[in-house]
């Protein structure tokens, strides 16, 4: 697995469309939400390779957590029954794992940053591979850490990068930022 951290340049396609994050009226947003499958997803559009992110994948799935610990097992248990009725359950485990680090990362960051604002999971797929996005309100992009043997935490995006086949990062004007992950290998 070749994971790559990549931070992307800003990107007119990469808006919070229908969202208190793209200047329209918040307080609408919260009245009427777009159904989860068709959540606006804040992409890049291009991988670091720069082939074509996610337009035109079939499968998306969309939750909004508080920033609260609580919200990594519901996160969890989220990805893994999507992923079983999109029938890619033999990408479950690795997808739960990096979903688990996302969020905790995301909680993490929001909660030092100060910021009330919810954590938001977006699961995607082209029916072969799946990718995981995160976004939070903390405007610092992650950046892997030397963690001491005892430490008990800063080892998170190292696992990303062993258990996906790439990730990256970049931020979301006006604030925040996005984290994904792709595993397409069990």
């Amino acid at each position: 697995m070749s994971g790559s951290a990549s931070a992307y340049p800003p990107r007119a396609s990469a808006r919070w469309a229908g969202s208190a994050l793209d200047g329209t009226d918040p307080g609408a947003a919260r009245e009427s939400p777009p159904p989860q499958s068709r959540a606006a997803v804040p992409v890049p559009s291009s991988w670091p390779d720069g082939t074509s992110a996610v337009s035109g994948w079939p499968l998306r799935d969309f939750l909004e957590l508080a920033a609260l610990p609580g919200a990594v097992p519901c996160a969890r248990y989220h990805c893994r029954q999507v992923l079983w009725e999109w029938h890619l359950t033999r990408l479950a485990s690795n997808a739960e794992l990096l979903v688990s680090e996302l969020v905790t990362n995301a909680i993490s960051a929001s909660r030092s940053a100060g910021s009330d604002s919810p954590i938001r999971l977006w699961l995607l797929s082209d029916i072969a591979r799946v990718v995981i996005m995160v976004w939070d309100a903390s405007p610092h992009l992650p950046a892997p850490t030397q963690a001491s043997a005892e430490a008990e935490s800063g080892r998170g995006l190292l696992l990303v990068e062993m258990i996906s086949d790439q990730w990256g990062t970049y931020p979301t004007p006006p604030y925040g930022k996005a984290v994904w992950a792709l595993t397409a290998n069990p």
